[in-house]
């Protein structure tokens, strides 16, 4: 069985940056059904970056096997004129790093982050074709929910009360 531990690190890095580029890698092909060109990688960055995925009001965290290699990770960042509800992002797993429980344990880290930021709601978004993380998201008690602030091609949005 694969172990690893989730922390809190900086949402910068070399790590960072890779990881980010191949999660929206895969999240081109699975939800445009092709791959993201270069520009479509800058220009979503720019559209949702992930800067503010730190405190105060934020969080960035990140699986790592015992070796110290990069498995997974999940940020959260307080909603602005909404601070008692957090919203999920860039939750991502590894090829590597699947199969193993690992997104379980990144989603109960990230809400359990949530509550010490003060938030008594978490909110996310996915699409149709992300099945997995759909059904994570349900076995976990979120609710489908109406859209919050949209990013991108998003066509379904949850919610969980925290507490």
């Amino acid at each position: 069985m694969s172990t690893w531990t989730i922390k809190a690190e900086p949402v910068i890095g070399t790590d960072v940056e890779a990881v980010t580029r191949q999660y929206f890698t895969e999240m081109g092909r699975r939800v445009l059904g092709r791959s993201a060109t270069e520009s479509e990688l800058r220009a979503v960055l720019v559209e949702d970056p992930h800067h503010d995925l730190c405190p105060p009001d934020g969080e960035f965290l990140v699986a790592r096997n015992s070796e110290g290699e990069f498995l997974g990770c999940a940020g959260l960042r307080l909603l602005r004129g909404d601070p008692q509800t957090a919203e999920l992002k860039r939750m991502y797993v590894l090829p590597s790093g699947r199969g193993a429980g690992l997104g379980r344990g990144l989603l109960r880290a990230v809400e359990e982050s949530a509550l010490r930021l003060g938030a008594l709601r978490i909110v996310c978004e996915t699409n149709t074709q992300l099945t997995d993380a759909r059904a994570l998201y349900i076995r976990h008690g979120y609710k489908e929910t109406a859209p919050y602030e949209g990013h991108g091609k998003a066509d379904h949005w949850y919610a969980k009360e925290l507490g």
